[in-house]
């Protein structure tokens, strides 16, 4: 009775503190000038997704700033998810602002509509409040798009550009979405945090600082509308709050998320009038070369065939021309060479295809000549360019070489017999085969006694197996290496991603000193790990070293980090973990 008494008091409780889905909408005030600016916060209580904003009609809009809030008071959590906006009214009048929508748990929910009454201009006495928004209206994220309307394969640049006005401050910032660039082929060059130029520039008419994010080199691998994701960073303002009685300003940090937009580009997909039979892909401007290394040799000598496309254009993606040659000449698989570089205007250099190739037989062979064709975007027409013959002259005996032909060749050698012709055996001679009966066998006695000899090994592997499984502190420690390798492997996978790069590298470290030291996660306060290593005799470089790597861990999942940070990081990390090895 009292266990039915107490679950349908927890069942009770749960109906209590249980929460109803809460979206609405509360704008800062709904009487205003039209000099002055509206804040509106679209807030929940639970997690939401895919926020449907109304049309703001009668207002400027900007944002939105996501914020999220958790407190617990009394024991009682409370959740708080908000999208604020800030309204700069275009007119006066009354406006409403329609329903927001967003997807709460599957569920679809929307806010009541809010009148808004625009009045005459007021004189504004709150400068901190003027500058606050100033200071957040300018930041913009910007993504500038070089070409909107390319051919398939045609390079396509986007520059990430970060505008701060003279108005605003910024102390951090970081990535909180990149582009995956869908539909594309994709290089990105990011600039490490560490070396970003601040430059000034025009943007809206006024002069802002921005400095270089990434830079993107786009190529489309199909036709139509194509969309480019945008970017969204993390940026921590200062903001002024008060002036305290000394006249000085005191302020404060907030954080507000920007996106560089999404931005769309029309790709036109290449024509089909004029298209040459062998065409494969190639978008730009190139020369095409084919070049013997030598056209005068002995037989059984080699020679290398160099097919060559150099210029400006999309030369990793098309493959090339394949030479013909007569069947008295081997030719083997080429080997493929590539020098290209991506600047921001796009692939430049050259690739090649060297053909091994060794005349089996004296004589003239002519190799055909070889069409390499490519669309021009600037002109809009397919091009074709054509090789010149070539006549390849093996004279002379065969000679020894080193080519792939000598590894591979088959020497025939003739089958000598002593008698020209053997004639059929009319009589059989069949001999029986000694066989032994399988019962009384040394197999079927080997196969009886066996099971009764291993008995002894069984008892002694199973005593050894409760041995094993009652040494708890031995399983931990043996626990704690597996899960240290493990989390060492998974921060190498996630090189390149940030947050759980350094998530995974914390957590090898915490278990590797769980099974060197012997401590739990409470003990590890930095001084105790020090004086444990030391007191176990590890090198006070190494331990420093060690310090060092935890402390880079929680320092930069709060802050911008480098592809080229985290690799260094591993390593140390690497290096670090394998001399402890040793040492402890």
């Amino acid at each position: 009775m009292k266990r039915y008494i107490l679950l349908i008091l927890l069942l009770f409780a749960q109906g209590i503190f249980a929460q109803d889905v809460e979206f609405k909408a509360e704008p800062s005030r709904t009487k205003l000038g039209v000099n002055e600016r509206l804040r509106i916060s679209f807030t929940m209580n639970k997690d939401g997704d895919n926020l449907v904003p109304p049309s703001f009609d009668g207002f400027r809009a900007q944002g939105p700033m996501q914020s999220i809030r958790n407190s617990w008071v009394n024991g009682k959590h409370t959740y708080t998810k908000s999208y604020d906006y800030t309204l700069i009214p275009t007119s006066k009048g009354t406006f409403t602002i329609g329903s927001a929508s967003i997807e709460i748990e599957g569920k679809i929910y929307k806010t009541d509509p809010v009148t808004i009454t625009i009045g005459d201009a007021v004189k504004i006495l709150d400068p901190f409040e003027a500058a606050k928004q100033s200071a957040a209206e300018g930041i913009h994220l910007v993504a500038e798009v070089s070409n909107s309307s390319p051919y398939i394969n045609e390079p396509v640049s986007v520059v990430y550009k970060l505008y701060v006005s003279q108005n605003s401050s910024v102390t951090n910032f970081y990535e909180t979405e990149n582009p995956k660039f869908n539909d594309f082929w994709s290089q990105t060059d990011r600039t490490d945090p560490q070396n970003l130029k601040i430059e000034k520039g025009m943007y809206n008419g006024e002069m802002y600082r921005y400095v270089v994010l990434q830079k993107t080199v786009l190529y489309p691998q199909k036709s139509g509308k194509l969309e480019i994701e945008p970017l969204l960073l993390n940026v921590t303002l200062q903001v002024p709050t008060e002036r305290n009685r000394f006249g000085f300003v005191s302020y404060s940090n907030e954080d507000k998320v920007v996106s560089s937009g999404s931005k769309y580009i029309n790709v036109k997909a290449l024509p089909d009038e004029g298209r040459p039979d062998d065409f494969t892909g190639a978008v730009g401007s190139f020369d095409f070369k084919v070049t013997p290394s030598k056209t005068n040799l002995e037989t059984g000598e080699s020679l290398q065939l160099d097919v060559t496309v150099s210029g400006k254009g999309n030369l990793k993606l098309f493959t090339l021309p394949k030479p013909v040659v007569p069947s008295a000449l081997d030719m083997f698989d080429p080997e493929h060479k590539e020098n290209v570089s991506v600047p921001l205007t796009g692939m430049t250099g050259k690739i090649s295809d060297v053909y091994t190739i060794v005349p089996q037989n004296r004589g003239k062979y002519p190799i055909k000549p070889l069409s390499f064709s490519y669309f021009d975007p600037k002109a809009g027409k397919y091009k074709t360019i054509t090789s010149q013959d070539i006549m390849i002259e093996a004279t002379g005996d065969a000679v020894a070489s080193n080519t792939p032909s000598d590894s591979t060749s088959v020497q025939k050698q003739s089958v000598q017999s002593s008698q020209q012709f053997r004639f059929v055996d009319l009589d059989t001679k069949l001999v029986a085969m000694d066989r032994e009966d399988f019962f009384g066998s040394g197999l079927f006695y080997s196969l009886l006694f066996v099971p009764f000899l291993l008995i002894p090994v069984i008892v002694l592997a199973r005593k050894k197996k409760e041995a094993y499984d009652s040494d708890v502190v031995g399983n931990k420690i043996r626990q704690n290496n597996k899960l240290a390798k493990k989390y060492l492997s998974a921060a190498k996978k996630e090189l390149g991603n940030k947050e759980a790069f350094y998530v995974a590298l914390e957590k090898a470290l915490h278990n590797f000193l769980k099974a060197k030291l012997r401590i739990e996660t409470s003990e590890m306060s930095k001084q105790n790990i020090e004086e444990l290593l030391l007191n176990r005799k590890a090198d006070a470089q190494t331990v420093t070293d060690f310090i060092k790597i935890m402390d880079s861990c929680e320092f930069a999942r709060y802050a911008p980090s480098s592809g080229t940070a985290m690799q260094q990081d591993y390593e140390s990390a690497v290096t670090v973990i394998t001399a402890l090895e040793k040492q402890v």
